[in-house]
């Protein structure tokens, strides 16, 4: 008997989708599913379901949101489209297949939520569960934000799950490595131990073992090629290789032989990868990091960007801990450095001692037993070296005194002292230095009321330092010391209207040896140590010292020491001040003057010497006073207004002076027509072959480094006046201007001294150069002061002959140094002379040295010091002694082109 279709339709309920209809609605999941057999499966045909299924299928299929229905004991399932994409190669086969089979894995964590959910008719809510999905052909780490419901059948009872999840897998794995990078960061922190660091930042990694199962890190560096384990997690480190060649030597390491299980569910760890810790981009790496890949994580894109950010992190680590290393070694060298040289200054300075009490003693007995009855000018020079002596006495006890306040073994005695009268007195001191210079020097120093307990001899270098400090940047205006009591402090200041100091220089004002860059003073004479020493002197009291300053306003020196107690019950020892102020002003002044008894030019002319030191400018006045008229000037500019004026026949100027320096002075003269031609000599304390050639490039006629002997100065002077006469001459002759180029000096003038005597006969034979060859044998007298003329007329020649500007420098500076040692190491010379033949060829240089002399018992031919090494160091250099004299030959390839 055929069934009724009014029965039928009364079961499955009125109103019910029809089994055509219940798939219906365009997703891909409800074509699948109209495919599927369901009368094989435990739900049966789909005649046959009850309309709460139908109905339930159809709110599935029509969310886009992941959704599961699980109907009937045998949790058969249903699900959408965008369910389907979580369950990865296992749809569509999962499809009205047995929940707990699909997800077998799984099911231990959804097991409890679903069958609870089910019995009691609640709703649950698990953010973020851990599920173990093989959705991809490998046991993977998933992460769930699910809610499990009751399915309710047609007559209200629990038929079946219904469950809304979501994938947070990527936002779980994120936020757990940036969480680890975070930790490297804090782990890795500034550290200079990079095996430390090393060693933290695996201990970092061993808090996130899902990540990075295991890790090592190799570092290069470690006393050895290539790359040395410094520090391991997560694997026994004994199965790594202890060094590499190499990154890709640790390319070859087999992760799957470590015994290193990773991921939440302890599978075997099989892959490894190796990311280099470099620098930045182009540097060489400083290291590599090995690290296990998770067996429950696909290594995707995302994996390895986490591994660059991880070596990124330890890299930049590394770098830093070994830039601070190496800052740190820098200034351990550098502190080594400043003991050595304090140790150094000590030595000196103690070895210095004896004999400036030999030449200091001997000079005070002469001037105090019988200064009245020595002659005007032996008495002065005498004064003069009394008070320059005890200038370098001076700088002696402030380096020792540096050197015991570095070692602690400076403390001061204090004792009860009338602090006012002792402050006006040492103030005094400096009051007609101030005078001179034209300053008002105005002291203040009311009774303080009460005795201040000090160190009599440490408060003299304060106040002597300061005050000095203040006539010495001051040219205009005044200059103010005073001392007053404020509470329980002594406050002394020291105010001038100088030039004062830039906001800048500020902090570093009191450093040892600091010096304000370009500030204009009355002297460049000083070492620096003035007022750090005034700071260190200060704070051994337990003071302060603190400076305000405004350029061009002036500056204020304000010490502060506590009125304190008493060392010792001892009088204080007696100042020594009034002998120490002329040590303090090497500066002080006296107006530009002629030479005495010299009416109009002297027998040689008029010489401008220029120095910012009074005693340099008064020694060079009376050394040259018998054979030139002498004026003198205490800076450049000054000199520059003097020359324009009086047109002096030499200039011998200073190098290191206040203002306009020795070499802008001579730029300024030579770069005005009217004075172009003025020969400049220059006198510096700068000695040594660079300080010349710097010299001599900037256009100066002749130099000649302190200490100097009187009769040289003398006679370089007369062979520059008289080489500047002969171009005048010549160029008189020729109507030409005077071109400064002596190939042979000039001869003298009739009864003036002759300091270059003009060569004699022919210079030597010379083969015929060959076609497009510059050849010429100069012939000078050998004296050192020929060697200017041979620099000069060697860049003429080397210029004309088109060669390089910076081949010709090297090339002069070679062949002067080889004159330079023909002059000074040529013994008993047949003929006093230095012959110098100059070839230049299309292929080469080569410039020959030749004297006649025979030279000095060397240990070896070739050993001439500093100057053979500087010669070789710019061509080939060739060495020829014979009995008729020696031959230097200095060859230099001549690039093509």
């Amino acid at each position: 008997m055929a069934p009724d279709p009014a029965a039928g339709t009364e079961a499955r309920g009125v109103g019910a989708p029809a089994p055509a209809d219940v798939f219906t609605g365009g997703s891909e999941n409800g074509r699948l599913m109209a495919a599927v057999d369901w009368a094989s499966t435990p739900v049966g045909p789909v005649e046959t379901w009850p309309a709460s299924l139908r109905y339930a299928i159809r709110t599935v299929l029509a969310s886009r949101f992941p959704m599961i229905l699980t109907w009937g004991p045998e949790y058969t399932q249903f699900y959408n489209d965008a369910y389907a994409t979580l369950i990865g190669a296992k749809h569509p086969g999962a499809l009205g297949d047995d929940l707990r089979i699909t997800l077998a894995e799984g099911w231990a964590a959804l097991q409890e939520p679903v069958e609870r959910a089910m019995a009691t008719r609640e709703a649950s809510w698990i953010p973020q569960l851990l599920l173990l999905l093989e959705r991809a052909g490998y046991r993977e780490e998933t992460y769930f934000t699910v809610s499990h419901a009751p399915a309710f059948g047609d007559s209200g009872e629990v038929a079946g799950m219904h469950a809304v999840c979501t994938e947070v897998t990527r936002q779980v794995v994120a936020e757990r490595r940036q969480a680890l990078l975070h930790d490297v960061s804090t782990a890795a922190g500034r550290r200079e131990d990079e095996r430390d660091l090393a060693v933290r930042v695996c201990a970092a990694l061993a808090e996130d073992p899902l990540d990075v199962p295991f890790a090592a890190v190799y570092l290069t560096g470690q006393g050895g090629p290539g790359l040395e384990r410094v520090a391991a997690t997560g694997v026994d480190a004994g199965r790594l290789p202890a060094s590499a060649a190499d990154v890709g030597e640790l390319g070859g390491v087999a992760a799957d032989g470590l015994g290193v299980a990773g991921g939440p569910f302890g599978d075997p760890v099989t892959d490894a990868v190796v990311l280099p810790l470099t620098g930045g981009t182009g540097r060489e790496p400083v290291g590599a990091l090995l690290v296990g890949v998770s067996p429950a994580r696909r290594l995707d894109a995302e994996y390895r960007t986490f591994h660059e950010l991880l070596a990124g992190q330890l890299a930049g680590a590394v770098v830093d801990a070994r830039a601070y290393a190496s800052e740190r070694a820098r200034a351990e060298a550098l502190a080594e450095l400043d003991r050595a040289k304090t140790t150094f200054f000590a030595n000196v300075s103690h070895e210095l001692r004896t004999p400036l009490t030999l030449l200091l003693g001997p000079i005070s007995d002469a001037l105090a037993e019988s200064g009245t009855d020595l002659p005007p000018g032996v008495h002065d020079q005498l004064t003069m070296a009394l008070r320059n002596g005890q200038r370098l006495q001076r700088l002696v006890n402030d380096l020792l005194e540096f050197v015991s306040i570095e070692a602690g073994r400076t403390a001061p005695v204090r004792v009860a002292t009338d602090l006012a009268a002792d402050t006006a007195e040492l103030a005094g001191v400096l009051r007609a230095a101030a005078e001179r210079a034209g300053l008002t020097l105005t002291v203040d120093c009311p009774p303080l009321g009460r005795p201040a307990a000090v160190d009599p001899r440490m408060w003299e270098k304060i106040v002597l330092n300061l005050v000095a400090n203040a006539v010495k940047y001051t040219f205009v205006g005044s200059i103010s010391v005073t001392l007053t009591a404020e509470d329980d402090e002594v406050v002394l200041r020291v105010s001038d209207t100088g030039v004062g100091v830039p906001a800048a220089e500020l902090p570093a004002l009191f450093d040892r040896f600091h010096r304000v860059v370009d500030s204009p003073a009355r002297s460049r004479e000083g070492t620096g140590l003035g007022l750090a020493l005034v700071r260190e002197l200060t704070e051994l009291h337990g003071g302060t010292v603190a400076v305000e300053s405004r350029p061009g306003v002036g500056s204020t020196f304000t010490v502060r020491l506590p009125f304190g107690e008493p060392d010792t019950d001892l009088p204080p020892p007696p100042s020594t001040a009034p002998v120490r102020a002329a040590a303090l002003t090497p500066w002080d002044d006296a107006p530009a003057r002629r030479s005495s008894g010299a009416d109009g030019a002297g027998p040689l002319g008029t010489v401008l010497v220029v120095d910012d030191n009074a005693d340099m400018r008064a020694y060079l006045t009376r050394l040259l006073a018998p054979w030139w008229t002498v004026l003198t000037a205490a800076d450049g500019e000054q000199a520059l207004r003097d020359v324009r004026t009086s047109r002096p026949d030499i200039v011998l100027t200073d190098v290191m002076m206040p203002g306009l320096d020795g070499f802008a002075l001579l730029k300024a003269l030579r770069s005005d027509p009217v004075t172009a031609s003025v020969p400049v000599v220059m006198l510096t304390a700068r000695a040594g072959q660079e300080a010349a050639v710097e010299g001599f490039d900037a256009g100066v006629d002749d130099y000649l480094p302190k200490p100097f002997e009187s009769a040289e100065l003398l006679a370089r002077l007369r062979a520059v006046l008289e080489r500047t006469r002969g171009r005048r001459e010549t160029a008189s002759l020729s109507g030409a201007p005077a071109v400064p180029r002596p190939l042979s000096p000039p001869r003298p003038r009739a009864g003036e001294p002759a300091d270059l005597p003009l060569v004699p006969g022919r210079a030597p034979a010379q083969e015929a150069p060959d076609a497009g060859t510059v050849s010429e044998t100069l012939r000078f007298p050998s004296t050192s002061a020929s060697i200017p003329p041979l620099r000069r007329r060697l860049r003429s020649l080397l210029a004309e002959a088109g060669l390089d500007d910076d081949r010709a420098y090297d090339l002069v500076l070679a062949t002067c140094e080889a004159a330079t040692n023909a002059i000074e190491h040529a013994q008993s010379p047949t003929e006093p002379v230095i012959t110098v033949r100059v070839v230049v060829r299309d292929d080469a240089v080569e410039i020959s040295v030749h004297d006649t002399g025979q030279w000095r018992e060397r240990t070896s031919s070739m050993d001439r010091g500093r100057g053979s090494m500087l010669m070789s160091a710019f061509a080939d250099i060739t060495v020829v002694p014979g009995p008729a004299g020696t031959t230097v030959t200095i060859r230099s390839p001549r690039p093509e082109g």
